[in-house]
């Protein structure tokens, strides 16, 4: 092993973060992740009907390794990677690794075996993927979760992926964005992200460039990071254009 000389310098671009963004069904959170550069959903779920986006079509654990395989050859012009949403991604790991085992689900293995596969799993390929040389972001949906406290129980707001891999995954993440709705005094609406840790709901900022609670905006995220080259906002070359065609036969269309 060849020890390091020279010290690691941190990330300064919105570009090299991992970002794990959830919030309200519909608030903005697909739209935010769109307008990174030149990104390409991984998409698990339907609802990119009204986005103009690069996206492969997830319908398997599978279907993600080989996209992620595919971009990890960096023979493209991508620089942002999507998974949309992460929740629906843990639901396809469990479903292979049950496939896997011949059970209909994950509890039938017996002491835990089955939750620990789909675990080690996901998060082996989760891990794989933050660490390859492009932006991360992963969407989820907020749910409200009661837990016990010195004082007594209380509601936090969390990401709705399954308690067993959402450690890990915040662990990962270098800022975690709550989507929220506040209301001024005359009761207008404004959507906004949270970015600091809170007794109410989760979120985090690594970085420690944005302010606690910014607009849910694009150009807002960006303007307390470095500012955008113009050779970030190319678009990706027509090589890896096959990645995001539906694949009709398996659909079963002509």
């Amino acid at each position: 092993m060849i020890l390091p000389t020279k010290k690691t310098p941190p990330k300064q671009k919105h570009t090299e973060q991992s970002i794990l963004v959830y919030g309200l069904p519909k608030i903005g959170k697909s739209t935010l992740a769109s307008q990174f550069p030149n990104t390409i959903f991984l998409a698990t779920e339907p609802g990119l009907n009204n986005l103009e986006v690069y996206q492969v079509q997830i319908k398997t654990w599978i279907d993600l390794q080989d996209a992620i395989k595919e971009l990890h050859k960096g023979k493209h012009n991508f620089k942002t990677i999507v998974i949309d949403t992460i929740d629906n991604a843990y639901k396809l790991c469990s479903e292979y690794i049950c496939k896997q085992n011949d059970i209909k689900h994950e509890s039938e293995l017996g002491y835990g075996k089955g939750y620990a596969l789909i675990k080690q799993e996901f998060e082996k390929v989760i891990t794989f993927t933050a660490n390859m040389p492009y932006g991360f972001l992963l969407i989820s949906h907020s749910n409200t979760k009661e837990i016990e406290t010195r004082t007594g129980k209380k509601t936090v707001i969390v990401p709705t992926l399954h308690y067993k891999v959402l450690d890990g995954v915040l662990a990962l993440m270098d800022i975690i964005l709550y989507c929220d709705i506040d209301y001024d005094k005359e009761g207008k609406p404004t959507r906004i992200m949270h970015t600091k840790p809170s007794d109410k709901f989760t979120a985090g900022d690594r970085t420690g460039k944005l302010p606690a609670k910014i607009k849910l905006n694009y150009n807002e995220f960006v303007k307390y990071f470095e500012p955008l080259k113009k050779e970030e906002k190319s678009e990706p070359n027509e090589k890896l254009e096959l990645l995001t065609k539906v694949d009709t036969k398996k659909d079963g269309k002509k």
